[in-house]
């Protein structure tokens, strides 16, 4: 049954998404406020979909603890979904992601559009400091900025390093800094075909402090972020 609600699920998202990175290609000439839109419609149009067909529900937690305007929003990478959730969840939301996908033809076209942070892992200090320029754009237009610290995708009860690129953002803009726990590889899993039926549950943690020195802010949010995804998974698996 899994399998078969898969198939259906890969065909009818294939099929939407192809529907949808049409009409916005063809928006990219109006105003970036109708990428922006069409974005969220593009994602809620899915979870309906993984709901109604793999029987894939959302829970959000901390709704309490989601930014209204400018913010680092550091989130926990399990899943494809979660690359998706975001623009549901967040107000305008950029992304922090590798410079290769603006080479993409249409997909790429719109990421650029919808001025997302692009950093090319090989460009070294050079690369990380326009990162950082640009994050502060972002902010300064009153985004959240939407950051995956692991760089990929983690399995479930794995940690991958955290890169130091997001204690230079924090150092460099004076926003809320919310980190985010997830458990969607459960469901979800990286490179997975399969979409496994349950409650994926998204949590929003209390704000880091700001201040913080940078050895100090990556333990802080790394043990935030790690500790509520382990409770999680736990959770879920019980």
């Amino acid at each position: 049954m899994i399998f078969i609600r898969s198939v259906l699920f890969n065909v009818l998202f294939f099929g939407i998404s192809s529907l949808f990175c049409i009409l916005m290609v063809l928006s990219l000439p109006l105003p970036r406020s109708i990428l922006s839109h069409g974005f969220r419609y593009w994602m809620v149009l899915v979870m309906a979909i993984l709901k109604a067909v793999v029987g894939l529900n959302i829970e959000v937690r901390g709704r309490e603890n989601i930014p209204a305007g400018a913010a680092l929003v550091v989130s926990k990478h399990q899943s494809a979904w979660d690359t998706g959730i975001f623009f549901m969840l967040l107000d305008d939301p950029s992304y922090v992601l590798k410079k290769q996908l603006l080479s993409i033809p249409f997909y790429g076209w719109m990421l650029k559009k919808g001025e997302m942070v692009a950093i090319d892992r090989d460009g070294g200090a050079a690369a990380l400091k326009q990162m950082v320029r640009d994050s502060r754009t972002m902010v300064d237009k009153g985004r959240p900025l939407v950051i995956f610290p692991e760089g990929t995708r983690s399995t479930p009860g794995d940690k991958l390093p955290y890169h130091p690129g997001v204690a230079a953002v924090y150092k460099q803009t004076d926003v809320p800094v919310i980190p985010v726990a997830l458990n969607s590889g459960l469901f979800w899993g990286r490179r997975s075909f399969a979409k496994k039926p349950g409650t994926i549950v998204i949590e929003f943690l209390k704000p880091v402090p700001q201040g913080l020195d940078r050895k100090t802010f990556m333990a802080e949010l790394e043990n935030r972020i790690e500790g509520a995804t382990n409770k999680l998974l736990t959770e879920a698996l019980s």
